[in-house]
């Protein structure tokens, strides 16, 4: 058994010594699983999210009724000609010959469909300079990104023949393909750079090059068979790109922390003096159950993701679920099956400069690896506990203050891209001279007969009061499809970029307009739909949304906690340490990118507002990483202090022998999210700098400082638990003791507590 009485017991111990045990069977089977979920998933394909699913409201509502009728809308295109001299106007000869210039050539590229000029559907601004030359690409909408190139090098060749007119090109497609060509690229940096990133943190944590390894490639192997799983699951619950990116984010990040947390425990024991095999069952018992705590706490956050009813969050929620789940069991079976092939041979390739892991044994048998720093600090924080917890709370509520001022909206073209983008200054123009041209409303009406002369005049009367009511300036389009009874109508809003304007004309529209008109024909459906609308209804669910998911998260962490440590007082205050985490996250994301401060270093300028999606998003996702440190760093508190010492030496103990792998782990994944907030795209950036804020402000203040303090503060209350809640269930003996118990006697129970293994 080894030079230490330790009892196995808990499903992560029992899984690590079988593990242990049938080294090529966990591994194989690991192998196998990643080979299967991966080939199954690349046959079963992938199910795209449908715009129907995406949001709820008249959005849905539009969209359901045009896929039942098979309509397919075209991706549409706007050329803009616009004179450069006040003097010049629309009707003039040469201004002319411009527009037919370009409607010839967009035509000659075979690739357009229904163009249409601009003096035929009186697309001319209200100053005479401006006109749009409207029309189709040909094809699949999804797809027009990938044949708008020579439509785009069309109107540049007109452009360079009339050089007193500004003609510029702006749509789905055009942007699409601009988006594409200048993120795309990016984003695969972004993602690929991740790994490298961690490999080499990892190197310096551990000073080898197989030991290093060995976090990545089980946390690469989870991420690929999530991958194969995101592909079957879809066929029930569609996904998204977004949902890939996120999964590879949360996969990289919970992945190498496990791997990282059960290695180094294991190296510690082995530095302590134990033979291979005992220091893997006591890094099982520990860190294994420590992980298993930690990734179920996890699942539970992300799965409050389901609660929006949104389909892209549903779908991020379940993609993070499923790869945390995959990597915790990797964690707890095939790594000490690894661990246990390998032996001294983790150790193979040590960089000679790089000596992280010099331990001497202690006196009780136990690991050193002690952080001089964090002993350091710690020295101070119990010396004087009250002081440390109101100058790291106040610090931390300082920083959370800004975050009551949180504004959020969808981030508009110029406030999402700057001026980075040549075709953000194009939809700037083209909405100054036709304001909602860019981003019109959609009516989608559906009647029993849509030429009947009742829905036609009600349709008629719609566009007249859409203008009359000040909603609109017009012109207002109408594109009816008689076979399926329905019709398109398109209402360019007043307020065109300025959102909150915006959205009170679509409101005049819903409310007034259409009661009005259409909704005086018996059985006529006619939602409102289009960039606004859409970004209303989404903001109006998601609202909605922000309760439950909230209170799903915090009451089920709580549980969690409350079982898996049997202590009250512990539960109570890692919900609330994690929730003064998230809240200054907050504060820094409102800093930085609603007031400025500091803007400048981050490339937020301007920007005024927080994306719609990210409080909750963050929340969600640092409600559940966060919970890696919490768990790992209290398993080690609660387990110093079962095996005989006082709370206040096992608060030093735990905090002190955990601060190394916490900073390699927290290095890690503030540098991957850090990759992140370098793009381009605002939303990227917010939510790159929000993660990695979060991360570094929990695994230093949080929990070398305000922990400490706060457990030295309750004293023996941190482990009481009130006789009524012992009915519970107990996990808490899934801990083992490490190494032989030393001779002091266990502390006394605290009001009902069962204190031992």
């Amino acid at each position: 058994m080894g030079n230490g009485d330790t009892r196995v017991r808990g499903i992560a111990a029992r899984a690590g010594g079988w593990s242990a045990r049938h080294r090529w069977a966990a591994v194989g089977i690991w192998m196998l699983f990643v080979v299967l979920t991966m080939g199954l998933g690349s046959a079963a394909g992938t199910v795209e999210v449908k715009d129907s699913d995406q949001i709820s409201g008249e959005t849905s509502q539009a969209a359901v009724i045009a896929e039942e009728a098979g309509i397919d809308e075209p991706a549409g295109e706007t050329v803009l000609v616009q004179a450069k001299d006040s003097g010049m106007k629309a009707t003039d000869a040469d201004f002319r010959a411009a527009v037919t210039a370009v409607m010839q050539a967009v035509e000659k590229t075979g690739e357009v469909t229904a163009v249409t000029s601009p003096y035929e559907t009186d697309t001319i601004s209200k100053d005479g300079r401006s006109v749009l030359v409207q029309f189709d690409m040909r094809g699949e909408a999804d797809t027009a990104g990938e044949r708008v190139e020579p439509v785009l090098d069309a109107v540049e060749e007109v452009q360079k023949d009339h050089e007193s007119l500004t003609i510029e090109q702006i749509g789905s497609a055009s942007m699409m393909k601009t988006f594409d060509d200048a993120f795309g690229e990016d984003f695969q940096q972004a993602e690929y750079s991740a790994v490298p990133v961690a490999l080499g943190i990892l190197l310096v944590a551990f000073g080898a090059v197989v030991a290093a390894l060995v976090p990545v490639a089980l946390a690469i192997t989870a991420i690929i068979a999530t991958m194969g799983l995101m592909g079957i699951v879809s066929h029930v619950m569609p996904m998204s790109d977004t949902a890939s990116s996120v999964m590879l984010l949360v996969g990289l990040a919970v992945g190498v922390d496990y791997c990282l947390f059960y290695l180094r425990r294991e190296r510690e024991e082995r530095a302590a003096g134990h033979d291979p095999q005992t220091a893997l069952q006591i890094a099982a018992a520990t860190s294994g159950r420590a992980i298993v705590v930690s990734g179920v706490t996890v699942c539970v956050a992300m799965a409050g993701m389901l609660f929006t009813g949104i389909a892209e969050f549903e779908g991020m929620g379940l993609a993070s679920l499923m790869v945390v789940a995959v990597a915790m069991v990797g964690s707890v079976t095939v790594l000490p099956a690894l661990l246990s092939l390998l032996g001294e041979r983790v150790e193979k390739g040590r960089i000679p400069f790089l000596h992280p892991d010099k331990r001497r044994k202690r006196k009780d048998g136990s690991a050193g690896g002690e952080s001089r720093f964090w002993k350091s600090v710690l020295r101070v924080v119990l010396a004087k506990p009250a002081i440390s917890l109101v100058v790291a709370a106040g610090a931390l509520l300082a920083i959370a203050a800004p975050a009551l001022g949180m504004k959020t909206q969808n981030l508009t073209l110029d406030q999402e891209f700057g001026d980075s983008l040549p075709i953000v200054a194009t939809y700037d123009r083209v909405n100054e001279a036709f304001p909602g041209g860019s981003d019109p409303a959609e009516v989608v009406v559906k009647a029993d007969d849509i030429n009947s002369p009742e829905v036609k005049s009600a349709i008629a009367d719609f566009r007249a009061q859409a203008v009359e009511s000040g909603a609109s300036r017009g012109p207002v389009d109408v594109k009816v499809h008689d076979a399926q009874n329905i019709a398109f109508v398109y209402v360019p809003l007043v307020g065109g970029s300025d959102l909150d304007k915006a959205e009170k004309s679509l409101e005049t529209i819903r409310d007034e307009v259409r009661p009005a008109t259409l909704g005086k024909v018996d059985g006529l459906e006619a939602p409102v739909t289009g960039q606004v609308a859409g970004s209303k209804d989404f903001n109006d669910q998601l609202a909605g949304a922000v309760a439950p998911v909230f209170a799903f998260v915090v009451v089920f962490a709580f549980l969690l906690m409350l079982l898996s440590f049997r202590s009250l007082t512990i539960a109570i205050t890692s919900i609330v340490l994690n929730l003064l985490s998230v809240g200054a996250a907050y504060g820094i994301l409102v800093g930085v990118f609603q007031h400025g401060w500091g803007a400048s270093l981050v490339g937020a300028e301007g920007v005024g507002a927080i994306i719609t999606w990210l409080p909750l998003f963050l929340f969600v996702i640092l409600f559940g990483l966060s919970m890696d440190y919490h768990v790992f760093v209290v398993s080690r508190i609660r387990e110093a202090r079962m095996r005989g010492r006082t709370t206040k030496d096992a608060i030093q103990h735990g905090v002190v022998t955990t601060a190394g792998v916490v900073t390699s782990a927290a290095v890690i994944m503030v540098a991957v999210f850090a990759i992140f907030g370098t793009l381009s795209m605002q939303s990227m950036k917010q939510m790159g700098v929000g993660l990695a804020a979060a991360v570094l402000i929990d695994a230093t203040i949080i929990r070398g400082v305000l922990l400490p303090a706060v457990m030295a503060l309750l004293g023996e209350r941190n482990w009481y638990f009130p006789k009524w809640l012992n009915r519970l269930p107990d996990l808490t003996h899934d801990e083992s003791p490490q190494g032989p118990v030393p001779s002091s006697p266990p502390p006394p129970a605290v009001e009902g507590e069962k204190v031992g293994v």
